[in-house]
């Protein structure tokens, strides 16, 4: 048995209108409220009949608030992640989602107790797995390259 699920990860861009750099993009990671408290973008099981896009949506809006008017999936990133939890094989589907307005409010489920908006190397030291890290460094290496280029 494999365990399977999906999430989006969610990031904003600061200064907006300005010369994009960088540093001006933020990732969104929520806190569990339960086992060691770890940080994770929203992500959950799949659900019976759902597809994976499906799972990553529903459990965005279940954890986090936000929904799918609320951010845009881009193309081109879709990210999967291979690891055991507790000697089970787990996998995890990221894609990648720009949110629309820097103002929506994030509304957390009962599996979070916080959440905050981190720049790339704050993400990663609070994500702590070497597979996140490497996942928030991908995203945010296609978000420079693949959306910042000027139109």
């Amino acid at each position: 048995m494999t365990l399977r699920a999906c999430g989006l990860i969610v990031f904003r861009r600061l200064n907006v209108g300005k010369a994009p750099k960088p540093e001006a993009i933020e990732f969104l990671l929520l806190q569990t409220s339960y086992g060691k408290h770890h940080w994770t973008p929203p992500k959950g099981h799949v659900d019976l009949g759902e597809d994976d896009l499906q799972t990553a949506l529903r459990e965005t809006e279940e954890e986090a608030g936000l929904k799918s008017k609320d951010f845009t999936v881009l193309e081109g990133y879709k990210k999967e992640l291979k690891y055991n939890v507790k000697n089970v094989p787990k996998t995890v589907i990221y894609w990648l989602a720009e949110l629309k307005d820097n103002n929506v409010e994030i509304t957390l489920s009962d599996e979070h107790q916080t959440f905050r908006w981190l720049n790339l190397d704050e993400a990663c030291e609070l994500a702590q797995h070497r597979e996140m890290q490497e996942a928030l460094r991908e995203a945010h290496q296609f978000i420079c390259t693949e959306t910042m280029k000027p139109k």
